[in-house]
């Protein structure tokens, strides 16, 4: 939840700063500058939350504390090179693939209940999965928006 209020508050205040500046809203640049501001703080869960993020991640994969830093490594990426013209669109495509690869470890977590920030199994379980696979969506949705179609 509170990624999408971050990604929905950014949103509306790069929007307002642009009409101010600009006497324009740039919505497709306020749509990438708010889905990075929200990538960066979905990263700061893959630093404190290293351990129990390594959770989601199935037993036959190996370094799954580096693969959690790696993909917060690439969320910051990727959400910067979508301020970049020259690279948007590809990093966008990458950004869909990261969100959809990144889905099947949410729904795994969500079936066993795990709680990634404190490490244990008794987060809200599959009920989650209600609100998480639609923001996933939506996120996916809201990349395509303003990074491809614009």
């Amino acid at each position: 939840m509170k990624p999408l209020i971050l990604l929905l508050f950014v949103f509306a205040i790069s929007a307002l700063v642009f009409k101010l500046f600009s006497k324009q809203y740039q919505w497709s640049r306020c749509g990438r500058i708010a889905m990075f501001a929200m990538l960066c703080f979905t990263t700061l869960g893959h630093f404190m939350y290293a351990k129990g993020m390594s959770l989601m991640i199935p037993e036959v994969i190996p370094f799954k504390i580096e693969l959690v830093y790696l993909t917060g490594f690439l969320e910051v990426g990727l959400g910067l090179a979508l301020l970049r013209p020259g690279i948007r669109q590809k990093a966008a495509w990458m950004l869909i693939v990261l969100f959809i690869l990144l889905l099947p470890a949410n729904i795994s977590a969500a079936l066993s209940h795990l709680d990634y920030q404190s490490g244990t199994f008794d987060g809200p379980g599959p009920a989650y999965l209600w609100f998480r696979v639609p923001l996933q969506l939506f996120f996916i949705g809201w990349v395509y928006l303003f990074a491809i179609r614009s």
